[in-house]
């Protein structure tokens, strides 16, 4: 199970982290994942200064609107593996 938390807090709103959210909701729907993948929010990671704040299994990430499909490909789907 990949464990992906996405920051829902003010400074990650304002950079598109609800976007972010639908995006992956959608990848994992599609690419039937549901019971690989868990999805999940929390408030402020710490790491406002950049994009919006994912970590994934323990490790940061800065994702925005336009890169979480890139994100989806390079970083979540080879730690199915």
């Amino acid at each position: 199970m990949v464990n992906i938390t996405i920051c829902i807090g003010s400074s990650c709103h304002l950079k598109g982290s609800r976007k972010v959210v639908e995006q992956l909701q959608t990848l994992v729907a599609e690419k039937n994942l549901k019971d690989e993948i868990s999805l999940s929010g929390t408030f402020c990671l710490g790491k406002c200064e950049t994009g919006v704040s994912v970590m994934v299994d323990g490790e940061y990430f800065s994702v925005s609107p336009e890169t979480v499909d890139e994100f989806f490909e390079n970083t979540v789907l080879p730690r199915l593996n």
